[in-house]
């Protein structure tokens, strides 16, 4: 059950995170946040993950003009 729990519970936050990405306009999915949410519960420095991301973003519109 403990098990049960720690599921529901990380669906719920990344709900709400997903929610507040969709109103901050940051074009993350679900599986991205879970993603980011994973590194930086490893140590990632969240605002160089930030910075990694918008760097890659800016790289991938580089190449689609």
């Amino acid at each position: 059950m403990p098990d049960l729990d720690k599921r529901a519970s990380a669906q719920q936050a990344v709900d709400i995170l997903h929610e507040i990405s969709t109103l901050l306009n940051c074009q993350l999915d679900r599986r991205a946040i879970s993603i980011c949410v994973s590194m930086i519960e490893k140590g990632v420095n969240p605002e160089a993950l930030a910075k990694v991301i918008k760097d890659l973003r800016q790289e991938a519109q580089k190449v689609e003009r």
